[in-house]
C-alpha cells in the first residue's frame, strides 16, 4: 500500500472505526463543472462522505455537497444504511473528528477541519478567514454536485 494511503480505511474498515472508537471518518470528492474532460478543469465543489456515530444505529453516512466558498449547500443529507451506492462503499476513508456545528460551514471550511482533525491538513489553505457568499432561496444548483445522472 502507498504510503499516501497508509491511514486510508475502506469503507467496511470506517465503520468498524467509527462504532468502536465513535470518532468520525470521511472521504471527499471533487466536482467539476460541464467539461470535466477539460485538462485545465478546476473543482468547483465537492462531495462528502462522513461516517458518524449515533447512538441508536451505531453509525450514520452524513452525504454533503455543493460549491465552494458558499454558504448553500446542494445537499446535506443522512443516507440510510440500505441506500447507500456501491461507489460510496468503494471509496478510502479517514479517520478524524467533526464536531455537529462543522455541518453548517462552507464546503472548504468543513474539509479544511475534517482534514486538519485526521492530521492530513498541514497544506490546506486557510479558508475560514476569508468572506462567505450566501444564496438566496431561489439558488439552483447543477445535478452534477450531487452526483445524480444527468436526464437523457
Amino acid at each position: 500500500m502507498s504510503e499516501a494511503n497508509l491511514n486510508r480505511l475502506s469503507f467496511n474498515e470506517a465503520v468498524v472505526f467509527v462504532k468502536q472508537r465513535k470518532q468520525a471518518a470521511f472521504a471527499a470528492m471533487p466536482v467539476f463543472g460541464e467539461d470535466e474532460n477539460d485538462e485545465n478543469a478546476t473543482a468547483e465543489g465537492a462531495r462528502v462522505f462522513i461516517l458518524l456515530p449515533d447512538e441508536d444505529e451505531g453509525w450514520v453516512l452524513r452525504f454533503i455537497a455543493g460549491p465552494f466558498f458558499s454558504a448553500a449547500y446542494a445537499a446535506n443529507d443522512v443516507i440510510p444504511a440500505d441506500e447507500i451506492p456501491d461507489r460510496v462503499r468503494e471509496l478510502l476513508f479517514v479517520p478524524t473528528r467533526c464536531d455537529e456545528d462543522w455541518l453548517t460551514d462552507q464546503l472548504q471550511v468543513l474539509l479544511a477541519k475534517l482534514t486538519q482533525a485526521s492530521g492530513i491538513g498541514e497544506q490546506m489553505p486557510d479558508y475560514e478567514s476569508q468572506a462567505a457568499k450566501g444564496a438566496g432561496p431561489e439558488a439552483v444548483f447543477p445535478v452534477s454536485f450531487i452526483g445524480r445522472d444527468k436526464p437523457n
